[in-house]
């Protein structure tokens, strides 16, 4: 495999590198019979994993359709995912009629979700996190589907633990938590029902240059920021290695579902990785408050027992985004909110 570069100069770089397929997920769509459709591929990670199926299929010498569904509300992305070798279906999920329009495939990746804005909307934030999700597995209960879901069912756990485990108890705080886990109940109950074959991908935290919770600290850094501490613990783990996971779990897909944690390996601290960034930006840092004992932490030594480990560590991460944001890279301009401790985004 090509070696990782030192620093990542444009954004056509930048997508490439996140499609770059893991030898589990070649391993994984070569052993896979059938097209994939993924289900709100528009999202920040949607398009970069679709492209990876596309890739790691052509690696793995597998002649397959990857289908990319969302509504393209900015049609930019579906002029790229076109040219990179994806099909898309412009679609709005929510609607009966249009989902049920959609081509039967044997290999689905649920991605939909919806978490910031979710205070002051919390209806619609359990439609499209649980009710859709339902409609979507009644939908393709026929298929094997990789359904992605969050860290945050668990709830804080004290850091010195080294974060949840996937046989530890839900303790979701918040609407968006709340919604995600009755997310994975309602696939969890279809697949039950059907025999319906499935794997639940609990993320905690996918980041790249343009978005997660390095370049939150790094922005904060770059412009002179005091940086909260009462979060003072977080996991990150490079977003190509998030999507190969997920690729990969089709390989685990199970009836009940298989649940597994994807998150980096290193408990990283807040104050450690703001001044890391100070140092690599000559700049400053500033802190406010006090590290709690207890953070949104996960444990993903499965996922990297059967994965393999990232192939990104979290200071070649950092060195990447600091670059990045010194040189004026582009942002997706959302923050991740990680440090509300209360479960309101």
């Amino acid at each position: 495999m090509t070696p990782l570069p030192d620093v990542i100069e444009s954004v056509d770089e930048l997508e490439h590198l996140l499609s770059r397929p893991t030898d589990a997920a070649v391993s994984a769509l070569g052993q896979l019979t059938g097209d994939i459709l993924v289900l709100g591929v528009a999202g920040k990670m949607g398009p970069t994993l679709a492209r990876m199926a596309v890739r790691a299929s052509e690696a793995a010498g597998v002649k397959r359709r990857v289908i990319g569904v969302a509504r393209f509300s900015d049609p930019a992305v579906r002029d790229r995912l076109e040219t990179a070798g994806v099909e898309t279906i412009a679609c709005d999920l929510l609607d009966p009629a249009q989902l049920t329009a959609l081509p039967d495939v044997p290999n689905v990746v649920y991605m939909p979700a919806m978490k910031f804005g979710s205070t002051g909307q919390e209806a619609r934030t359990w439609a499209t996190n649980a009710f859709l999700a339902a409609d979507c597995a009644r939908r393709f209960r026929g298929s094997t589907i990789v359904a992605f879901s969050t860290g945050n069912v668990y709830g804080l756990t004290p850091v010195a633990g080294g974060g949840s485990r996937e046989a530890d108890a839900a303790n979701p705080a918040g609407e968006y938590a709340m919604s995600c886990l009755g997310r994975e109940r309602l696939v969890e109950h279809v697949s039950r029902s059907h025999g319906t074959r499935c794997a639940l991908i609990r993320l905690n935290y996918a980041s790249e240059l343009r978005y997660g919770v390095l370049v939150d600290l790094a922005r904060k850094v770059w412009a002179g920021e005091p940086i909260d501490l009462a979060m003072g613990n977080f996991n990150a783990i490079w977003q190509a290695d998030a999507n190969a996971a997920a690729l990969a779990a089709f390989d685990h897909a199970a009836s009940p579902p298989f649940v597994v944690n994807v998150a980096g390996p290193e408990t990283l601290s807040v104050r450690a990785v703001g001044e890391r960034f100070a140092a690599l930006m000559g700049k400053p840092v500033a802190f406010t408050g006090r590290e709690a004992g207890d953070a949104l932490l996960s444990n993903a030594q499965l996922a990297h027992r059967l994965f393999g480990y990232p192939q990104v560590t979290a200071d070649r991460m950092m060195e990447w985004v600091a670059r990045w944001v010194v040189a004026g890279g582009t942002d997706l301009g959302k923050p991740t909110h990680f440090e509300a401790r209360d479960g309101k985004f």
